[in-house]
């Protein structure tokens, strides 16, 4: 009797081990095939015509359709740089600079991909559409209250991610190794 509980709770075990690692590997990832430059996590081996297996499964998982790499690089921020959950109550400052690449998109969107922007306003940023500063610096907002220069009004309640979408880039290509130190900061204001 005690060798079937203990040949019942080794399988137990080992099911929820793998099973563990499994859902992470395709929900995180970090450790496998995702790569994380500060709150934004990319997997850049998703355009590529023969992905690993993580990647593939990833892909697959979330259903999402993927930019060939010489296309473009998305990269997702579901934290702030301090590393708290982004949250539709708080006000962001994205900061900084992006990655040299020919066009970009920044868009806040909630856990299925829908966009959480107000619905008769801009879905969010664009690289043609932004003030910037004189050193070609920008600073984008992201609240559901009035914020100066450039702001997209946050819509309900609850957690949120920014997608960063790179076309025609050069990052993770060898040409530009530095370029991922350009990536913005996300900066929660208040609460």
């Amino acid at each position: 009797m005690r060798f079937l509980l203990n040949l019942l709770l080794m399988l137990v075990v080992a099911l929820g081990v793998g099973f563990g690692l499994s859902w992470y590997a395709l929900s995180d990832g970090r450790l496998f095939g995702a790569s994380q430059y500060g709150p934004w996590v990319t997997w850049t081996r998703a355009g590529a015509p023969e992905p690993d297996p993580y990647t593939r499964a990833f892909i697959t998982r979330n259903a999402a359709l993927q930019l060939g790499q010489a296309e473009g690089l998305t990269l997702v921020a579901t934290t702030d740089s301090d590393g708290r959950r982004l949250d539709r109550a708080c006000r962001y400052r994205v900061d900084g600079r992006t990655p040299t690449s020919t066009f970009w998109t920044l868009i806040p969107v909630d856990d299925h991909d829908g966009s959480v922007a107000r619905p008769d306003g801009p879905p969010g940023f664009h690289s043609s559409r932004i003030a910037r500063s004189n050193d070609g610096s920008m600073q984008l907002y992201f609240s559901k209250t009035l914020s100066p220069l450039n702001w997209i009004e946050l819509t309900g309640d609850g957690p949120f991610s920014l997608v960063l979408t790179l076309y025609d880039t050069v990052i993770f290509s060898g040409v530009g190794a530095s370029e991922t130190a350009t990536l913005p900061s996300i900066i929660r204001e208040s609460c």
